[in-house]
């Protein structure tokens, strides 16, 4: 979760060797879909009775499928490969820092949100998240910590950039710490408050900033901040030699600028055999 819909980068070019990863990425977030039990899917009545009932499906992929949790591990299997290549481009430097967002894309938060989705309560509009923030137990996204012990051991400074609030940083370096991630203190963590456009200019302003991490596009450039999303859609294919290279995006499906959207069918007549 970045922007809450209430980031000058560096380019490296990928080997050759590492466009597959990136390449099955691309494909399993198309392709993927999840699927309800029937001994879990919601009533037509129920679901029209409580409105928030819309977003069970895409908390169950993203709580409970196998798919998601492969995605994850496979995004940070991309970003360990260009890390070492990267490492071995640049053997001398001793001031590399990557940047990666908190919500969806280090830590799991859906269990807040499934909460207030059974609470009929709309999490959209974040009047929950403090208290999850202060009280909560998110766990690990798969393939996070070994990412970030890998960048530690290979003293690659490591910047937990959130939107989370400022009001409750003790909570979430303690969450951090909780999950044993490395590199969690003060400094290294920077929550909501100056735009991240201005924390990743901060950061620029002193370290070499090589890779960048999230589950938004505004995770990685302002330009998608509050863009609407043919824009996005424009400015995302305008920036695709960033993705897999020195931004890498994580899958989300719970929460984004798109969740409203409107959506477009085929306009055949629905014929049964």
């Amino acid at each position: 979760m970045s922007t809450r819909y209430h980031h000058s980068s560096h380019t490296f070019t990928a080997g050759g060797s590492y466009r597959w990863l990136l390449a099955g990425v691309l494909a399993m977030s198309l392709g993927g879909n999840a699927y309800a039990d029937d001994d879990t899917t919601e009533t037509a009545d129920s679901s029209s009775s409580c409105a928030p009932q819309k977003y069970a499906m895409a908390l169950r992929y993203q709580q409970q499928s196998a798919e998601i949790q492969a995605l994850q591990r496979q995004s940070y299997a991309l970003a360990t490969a260009r890390l070492k290549q990267m490492l071995a481009e640049h053997p001398d430097a001793d001031d590399l820092a990557i940047m990666t967002d908190l919500d969806e894309t280090v830590i799991d938060n859906s269990a807040l949100l499934v909460r207030d989705m059974q609470a009929c309560h709309d999490f959209t509009g974040w009047d929950t998240w403090k208290v999850w923030e202060r009280e909560g137990n998110p766990r690990l996204i798969p393939g996070a910590r070994d990412f970030l012990d890998y960048a530690d051991s290979n003293d690659v400074t490591i910047f937990y950039v959130s939107d989370r609030y400022q009001e409750n940083k003790g909570a979430t370096v303690e969450t951090l710490e909780s999950l044993q991630l490395p590199q969690v203190s003060d400094s290294q963590v920077r929550l909501l408050g100056p735009s991240k456009a201005k924390r990743r200019q901060a950061i620029e302003s002193d370290y070499d900033l090589i890779m960048q991490l999230g589950d938004s596009l505004a995770d990685f450039s302002q330009d998608y901040h509050h863009a609407d999303l043919a824009t996005q859609k424009d400015l995302a294919s305008d920036d695709a030699a960033h993705f897999g290279d020195d931004w890498i995006m994580f899958p989300n499906a719970s929460y984004g600028s798109w969740s409203d959207a409107e959506l477009k069918a085929w306009d055949a007549p629905l014929e049964t055999p």
